[in-house]
């Protein structure tokens, strides 16, 4: 047992967020579980409290999940852990790092700029552009800015009936259209984990609905184990290398043309390393961040 303090920024009852508590709190014998909705900041007095505790007066925060939903306001939620981490609580992630991450398009101009394989994607508000992007590639997804799991995701095909009017409906709920043309993914994409840089291993997602365009644990999908060859850990390792995260998974999809990197999570899949590769993850993020924290 240590001394240290060190909170867990999630979704009390969550088992991801509950696993991670747990494991620290058998390493440290503390334990505090953080819902941001639940945090006031005050500027003039330093203080960011939530319950009663001062979470500046903490050791470390770790930050499991940010937000049930993923949506704008959730990066309000990422500066003021700003401000925890300016008077000298380490957070794993870096809130700047996170935030980088939970806008689609800032993630992927990222692994554009570090010149990572990414299937065709078109950025506009114009509608008239979104359906020549759809004509380009056949059939494309459009996906919203802030979303997980394939949440508010849809495929358009430049066959369907009126492609024109789906795109419209599609940007009154979302008016930067985030464009991505659909790829073959041969029924799974990979998650690769990666724990302070370093590769720890990599699971499948495995499509068992054949319905289904996507592969998500929400829409089905099940866990398995898989094996990466060093050239495809590389690849990995660089797509999630700008980004400087505690813990993280790497999206990707093996194509006819060769490897695609979808994104880089901000929070990483817990369950997927436990489910796919057989490794308690909590345990060693938790034993990581105990390291990082005492030094």
């Amino acid at each position: 047992m240590t001394e240290l303090k060190i909170g867990v920024v999630g979704i009390p009852g969550k088992w991801s967020t509950e696993a991670i508590a747990d494991a620290l709190e058998a390493r440290t014998g503390f334990r505090l579980v953080i819902d941001m909705a639940e945090v006031t900041l005050d500027l003039g007095s330093g203080a960011l409290i939530y319950r009663g505790q001062d979470l500046c007066q903490l050791d470390g925060l770790v930050v499991k999940k940010i937000s049930e939903i993923y949506n704008y306001h959730a990066l309000d939620r990422l500066e003021m852990l700003r401000v925890a981490e300016a008077r000298g609580v380490k957070i794993f992630s870096r809130p700047e790092a996170m935030l980088r991450l939970m806008d689609r398009l800032a993630c992927t101009v990222t692994l554009a700029n570090a010149q990572i394989p990414m299937p065709p994607t078109t950025i506009t508000e114009d509608e008239s552009a979104a359906l020549a992007a759809v004509t380009a590639y056949c059939s494309a997804v459009f996906k919203p800015l802030f979303s997980t799991k394939a949440r508010g995701m849809c495929v358009i095909s430049a066959e369907d009936e009126d492609p024109a009017a789906q795109i419209a409906a599609f940007k009154a709920e979302n008016p930067v259209m985030y464009v991505q043309a659909k790829r073959e993914l041969s029924g799974q994409d990979l998650g690769m984990a990666f724990l302070g840089g370093t590769y720890l291993c990599t699971y499948a997602r495995v499509k068992q609905d054949a319905t289904s365009w996507n592969t998500t644990i929400l829409s089905g999908g099940k866990y398995e184990a898989f094996e990466p060859d060093a050239e495809l850990i590389e690849l990995g390792r660089r797509a999630q290398a700008p980004f400087g995260l505690t813990f993280t998974t790497v999206d990707v999809a093996l194509t006819d043309a060769g490897p695609i990197v979808f994104e880089v999570s901000a929070f990483g899949g817990y369950r997927g390393v436990r489910d796919g590769c057989g490794i308690d993850a909590a345990a060693r993020v938790a034993d990581h961040v105990i390291a990082g924290v005492a030094t």
